[in-house]
């Protein structure tokens, strides 16, 4: 019993590092015209800890060419700035980057700075992200409110969409 116990505690020492930092893509469809005339659908580039919980660290667009990267953390103004009653534990800053300066602009036209507000993300739940951002005279004031209906998980990363073929479907869990 005792060896059993010591190979259990082995095996599980040996695979929780494995586990660990684990990338995966999760779709998301438009569920509201607000959201759908902005983005119509996300795929969410995540890592999953040893402990099941789930970081977004890039949003890329299921239909057309473009990502954006996401950096966990952000001012705790941006929780103040958000509508009553909305639970979003996990605030996130857009890299100005790439793509990530015309998602800022398109989510908070206007605004300087932009940050996602996003809701705790889990497979095969809908997906509910708010958008804040900080203005020229320094104020920090909501967006929009983007809401997404799972779709699934993609075993790669999407590949660029043409204009001929469309976009291949997530693999279901």
């Amino acid at each position: 019993m005792r060896r059993l116990m010591i190979l259990t505690l082995l095996l599980t020492a040996t695979a929780g590092p494995a586990a660990a930092g684990e990338t995966r893509y999760l779709a998301y469809d438009a569920a509201d015209r607000v959201t759908q005339a902005l983005t119509r659908g996300v795929t969410l580039e995540v890592e999953r800890s040893l402990f099941g919980s789930i970081s977004v660290r890039r949003l890329i667009s299921t239909t057309q060419r473009g990502s954006a990267d996401i950096r966990r953390g952000g001012p705790d103004r941006v929780r103040q700035a958000l509508p009553e009653g909305v639970l979003a534990p996990n605030i996130y800053s857009i890299a100005p980057e790439g793509d990530g300066r015309g998602l800022g602009r398109a989510l908070c036209p206007g605004a300087d700075e932009t940050w996602l507000a996003v809701g705790r993300v889990r497979l095969a739940r809908p997906l509910e992200i708010h958008a804040v951002g900080r203005w020229p005279d320094g104020n920090l004031r909501h967006c929009v409110r983007l809401t997404y209906n799972w779709r699934g998980e993609w075993s790669v990363p999407p590949g660029p969409a043409t204009l001929d073929a469309p976009a291949p479907a997530p693999t279901s869990l």
